[in-house]
């Protein structure tokens, strides 16, 4: 008798235990939507306007609004380094959805090469900022999510969000056995004192490039997706890039803007 309460006992506890990890997974899901409709306001495209072009607006990349409503955090390589003055080409930002889409210019203020970031700045009306958190706290195995427009404007312009882990935080410039390993980028970059970085199992694609990383749950931005800069020196000697994708950590943003 006492055996058979024992083992109803344990199916009950198992059975208990299963519907709390269900409640768990459905209330961080839920959690996630909300997250996810919070941030993507701030998510915008990097581009280039010149009104007798066809398109006359050109998608370069991804970023994201912070601080004031007025900064714009992007990937340094997607910004253009010269401009078509003559034909009046502006950089700017694009917002909006689908096919309903503006431009609003916007200026480079600074840009950081060593980390592969740019600071634009918008004028007029503030839009909705995100946060910034502590990159230093991440950990490995944490949960992240990043928003972006991973096929630019080809579709339209949409926002998409994928999930990821924080794989490792590595250094952006893998160790090699010997000179041959090294590349003219990889020797730059060592010279450069070379800094950590997160690497994420998450798949992005050049669209995303700029990319915020951030929690799912409070929507604070961890870090930025960098698709060029980085993969070109930590997957060089792969002939076929893996998945893995790469974002440089927030607080090299921190110092960014604290440069304006």
């Amino acid at each position: 008798m006492h055996r058979k309460l024992s083992y109803h006992r344990r199916l009950a506890c198992r059975a208990a235990g299963v519907l709390f990890a269900l409640g768990v997974g459905q209330a961080g899901a839920a959690d996630m939507t909300k997250t996810v409709a919070a941030v993507k306001p701030s998510i915008v495209g990097i581009g280039t306007y010149q009104k007798t072009r066809s398109p006359a607006i050109r998608f370069v990349g991804t970023g994201f609004v912070t601080g004031d409503g007025l900064s714009v955090v992007t990937n340094a390589h997607v910004v253009p380094e010269l401009l078509d003055s003559e034909k009046l080409e502006q950089l700017g930002v694009v917002t909006g959805e689908a096919d309903a889409i503006s431009f609003r210019p916007a200026e480079l203020l600074e840009r950081d090469r060593q980390h592969d970031l740019a600071h634009l700045r918008l004028s007029g009306a503030p839009m909705p900022a995100l946060r910034l958190g502590n990159s230093a706290a991440a950990q490995e195995g944490q949960n992240l999510a990043f928003t972006g427009f991973p096929l630019g404007m080809i579709l339209g312009l949409n926002r998409v969000t994928h999930r990821a882990m924080l794989s490792a935080i590595t250094p952006v410039v893998m160790p090699s056995l010997s000179s041959r390993g090294l590349d003219a980028r990889a020797i730059t970059q060592l010279q450069r004192a070379p800094f950590r970085i997160f690497q994420l199992d998450g798949t992005a694609y050049p669209g995303n490039s700029g990319s915020p990383v951030y929690d799912p749950d409070t929507g604070e931005v961890l870090g930025v997706i960098n698709m060029v800069f980085v993969k070109g020196l930590k997957e060089s000697a792969i002939t076929s890039p893996s998945g893995i994708t790469y974002a440089v950590p927030v607080s090299y943003v921190q110092e960014l803007l604290r440069k304006k």
